[in-house]
Parts: C-alpha cells; sequence; structure tokens
C-alpha cells in the first residue's frame, strides 16, 4: 500500500515505453524505491531506455512483461504475472495511439487499430485491474484519458471518440470499485511534449510530461476520481459542452 508520502512497494506501467507513463512512475519513485512492472512490446526499441531510467530514478526492481493492447486474449496471463510477486499499488494505463487523423476515418483497418489500442485493449485490461484491486481491497488504477475526449472535435473523432469512451469506462469503474478500497484516477492531460505529439503544432495550454506526473501523484493522493492536468481546462470543457454542434464545427481547430 501507499504510504503517508506516496511510496509504493509494487508499481505497474501499463504501455511500459510510454513517456507520460514512465514520468509518473518516476514520480512515485522520488518519494521512495519501488519494485516496478514494465508491461510492453517485447520488441519494442525503447524498452531498455525506458528500463534504465527507472533504474537511475530509484527502482528497486524493474520487470519487463510482454504486453500488446491489442491481444485482449492475452492480457488475464499478463496481469496475472504482473500480480505474481504481490499486490499493485499503483497499476498506470498509459498506452495509446494517436495517427494521422485524417487518413483514420477513412481507413477501415487503421481505425479499428486505433480503436482496439485507446479503447478495447483499455477496457480489458481495467476490468482484469478492477477484479484484482477489489479482491486486495486497495490501490489505484490511473488511466490517462485526454481532453480530445470531452467534447469530440471533427479534426480528431476517431482519436477523441475512443478517448471519450476510455474516460466514461474509468470513470465509472471507480464507482463500481468505490466500497471496496480502490480507487480508480483519470487524467485528461490536453497536449504534451512527446515524441508522440512532436508532428503536431503545439496547441494552447500545452504541457510537458512532469507536468502531467506531478499532477498525477498528487491526485493519486488526495484520492481524486479524475483531474484536468492544466486546470483551465475544467472551464474550457464546460462551455464547449453547451456549445451547438451548428457552432461547435464553425470553430477553427
Amino acid at each position: 500500500m501507499l504510504n503517508a508520502v506516496g511510496q509504493a512497494q509494487n508499481l505497474l506501467l501499463l504501455g511500459g515505453t510510454s513517456e507520460i507513463g514512465v514520468a509518473i512512475i518516476k514520480e512515485f519513485l522520488s518519494r521512495g524505491p519501488a519494485r516496478v512492472v514494465l508491461a510492453a512490446r517485447a520488441e519494442s526499441p525503447r524498452v531498455e531506455g525506458a528500463v534504465a531510467e527507472l533504474k537511475a530514478a530509484g527502482a528497486s526492481e524493474v520487470e519487463v512483461l510482454d504486453f500488446d493492447a491489442m491481444d485482449c486474449d492475452s492480457h488475464p496471463e499478463v496481469i496475472e504475472k504482473a500480480y505474481a510477486k504481490g499486490d499493485i499499488d499503483v497499476a498506470v494505463v498509459a498506452f495509446g495511439s494517436l495517427g494521422d487523423q485524417e487518413e483514420l476515418w477513412q481507413n477501415h483497418a487503421k481505425a479499428v487499430a486505433s480503436a482496439q489500442v485507446n479503447y478495447t485493449g483499455a477496457v480489458s485490461v481495467g476490468v482484469l485491474l478492477g477484479q484484482r484491486m477489489r479482491a486486495q481491497g486497495h490501490g489505484t488504477i490511473v488511466a490517462l484519458s485526454s481532453v480530445a475526449g470531452m467534447r469530440v472535435r471533427r479534426s480528431n473523432f476517431v482519436y477523441g471518440a475512443s478517448k471519450a469512451g476510455l474516460d466514461a469506462f474509468y470513470l465509472n469503474l471507480g464507482e463500481a470499485l468505490r466500497d471496496s478500497g480502490a480507487k480508480v484516477l483519470v487524467v485528461r492531460p490536453g497536449q504534451v511534449r512527446t515524441k508522440m505529439s512532436a508532428d503536431v503544432d503545439e496547441a494552447p495550454l500545452t504541457v510537458n510530461k512532469e507536468d502531467v506526473a506531478e499532477a498525477t501523484v498528487k491526485a493519486v493522493l488526495d484520492g481524486k476520481d479524475s483531474i484536468f492536468v492544466h486546470p483551465a481546462f475544467q472551464a474550457v470543457t464546460a462551455v464547449f459542452n453547451v456549445i451547438p454542434q451548428a457552432i461547435f464545427r464553425k470553430l477553427p481547430f
């Protein structure tokens, strides 16, 4: 279990090469050493770098599990292995893909793959983690959502729709677990400066991965259900959600 200063014993990162996910784990490690399980594609060239980064940040052990977000049939075994050495205090669901948004809605195979990674895979591991955390009676699932899912826009609606579904699923997974001792935190970062967004024009209210990490760990310790990393997005989203679609489609984004 997390102690009073947020030190964990066991941390799980699903999407083990995610820059944001690694930053969140590092923020927890700044509060004390912990065992870390990285679930990532075995062939990813970034796995070794993530392992080295977390060891340098103070991880007492880093175990790597082969994980494919699209192979839902393999997920029960992955979660079983992640729990083999004890309860998981914090599980971070951080995998996802952005892709070319104009191509996605016109390419059947790529649109389906995007939905499988960003939504179906996230639901798959969420159900399994929810069962485990309810059984252990403690722990937090952190789900990386997106401001893009709050009011889905024409410019990125394949991605945004998947994130809208993820957001709704994890918010209500938290409700389902409310009396169990386990918690769920939904994190909505907006655009973050990472390799994933390197080819996209920087949007207003863009944040750094370290900002996401600090806000996430604080929210876990405060027992929150959801956060916007940049607080201004809460007001922006509230306004967007009352704009009629006929007007919304004319906005320049």
